[in-house]
């Protein structure tokens, strides 16, 4: 389990970060995996392990399959969306990701086997908002999504698909961003 207050950087090797940036250049691009989700936005996991204050990305899990027009979870979302979600040229209907419970325990299961831990989830960012042009920040939406969940969300805004950003915040909360740390070296592994 993570211990936020604990946690002053995350590293995350350049090869993670790119397996990140080029995953979302995908889904913008269209280009589909067999098995995906048909939408533009990117989301996946962020696994790797706490050392003191560190948090140490080790593998990058791009997620396939969103469940988000399948009940239960299509009412629970809809609710959500139309509770907090800030209007936007996206329709609320196509908004939100599910990650298929099939799918997060196969991920849940590779990390257990590697003996890493899900340190977030990433997703993307596409239109800029009047109020906030960059996207490189959690949404209410996001926040109240993250809530309890222990995890980092990392944003990664592609509104400038020439200059990505990419932050992490703990649980989405705007006060509890943390610092990332791109370093260039070895990293366990991928998908």
């Amino acid at each position: 389990m993570i211990a936020p207050e604990q946690v002053s950087r995350i590293l995350l090797p350049r090869p993670n970060r790119q397996e990140i940036l080029q995953h979302c250049e995908r889904k913008l691009a269209g280009n589909y995996l067999p098995g995906e989700a048909r939408d533009r936005r990117a989301c996946g996991l962020v696994a790797g392990v706490q050392m003191e204050h560190t948090l140490d990305v080790k593998r990058i899990m791009e997620l396939k399959r969103n469940v988000r027009d399948q009940e239960p979870y299509k009412t629970y979302m809809d609710r959500i969306m139309n509770q907090y979600a800030v209007p936007s040229k996206t329709p609320l209907s196509q908004r939100g990701w599910i990650t298929d419970p099939v799918e997060l325990k196969e991920c849940c299961d590779r990390c257990d086997k590697d003996n890493l831990i899900i340190l977030g989830t990433y997703h993307t960012h596409i239109v800029p908002w009047e109020h906030d042009p960059a996207r490189d920040t959690p949404t209410r939406l996001d926040t109240v999504l993250a809530r309890s969940s222990n995890l980092f969300s990392f944003i990664v805004s592609m509104v400038d698909q020439t200059r990505p950003i990419i932050r992490a915040f703990y649980e989405g909360s705007t006060e509890k961003e943390t610092l990332i740390v791109i370093r260039d070296n070895h990293r366990l592994g991928t998908n």
